[in-house]
């Protein structure tokens, strides 16, 4: 137990360090804000800086995808399986709640900070068990963008996630700041917005494939 709990206190060390510091941020510094006394904790519990920055992508996972997963049913049950705003949604919308009902600080500063690393990139993750619902909402959006030529719907999807978390970790600081109310609804569906505009934007001729 000792160990699980040690563990769990360098992961939201780490989610947060990384966010204000960056990827780079020294593993001696995560594991002494989690209260270790060890400098190879970090090593001895994730085997690397690649393992650590896994487990703390992985951390809240499992949450996030159980909200949307009650949201993609709710759409279906509506009738807006291939809806884009209904997709759009069960994307966002358990992210700007579902980290922070678990004691979540800095989720989405994190994300924006290490949104290239390879436990965060869409090709080498979607194919994950724990994906479920993100790989079941991106191949909706996929058929549901079909007006759009192939090539630019797949460059659209796949700059999704990079837009994204830089919404929402303007987003958090700003609440941080408390310019911002947490549960501010008029926020949330503006970001819904945003993003429906990036993928369904009418494409230029410049633009054209």
């Amino acid at each position: 137990m000792a160990s699980a709990d040690a563990r769990e206190r360098i992961i939201v060390a780490a989610e947060r360090l990384i966010a204000e510091h960056g990827v780079e941020v020294p593993l001696r510094d995560i594991a002494t804000a989690a209260g270790q006394r060890n400098n190879s904790a970090v090593q001895y519990h994730f085997g690397s800086r690649d393992g650590l920055i896994d487990a703390v992508a992985e951390y809240r996972i499992a949450d996030l995808e159980q909200h949307r997963l009650e949201l993609l049913t709710e759409s279906e049950a509506a009738g807006e399986t291939h809806d884009v705003r209904a997709l759009v949604s069960a994307l966002v919308v358990p992210m700007l709640t579902v980290p922070y009902e678990h004691g979540a600080t800095h989720y989405a500063r994190f994300l924006e900070q290490v949104r290239t690393h390879p436990a965060l990139a869409a090709d080498s993750n979607l194919g994950r068990a724990g994906r479920a619902a993100v790989r079941l909402i991106i191949m909706r959006l996929d058929r549901a963008l079909r007006d759009l030529p192939p090539e630019i719907r797949r460059r659209r999807l796949r700059v999704l996630p990079t837009v994204l978390f830089a919404l929402l970790a303007d987003r958090e600081r700003a609440v941080c700041a408390d310019d911002l109310p947490r549960d501010d609804p008029q926020s949330a569906a503006e970001l819904v917005d945003l993003l429906i505009g990036l993928l369904t934007a009418p494409v230029s001729t410049a633009a054209s494939p």
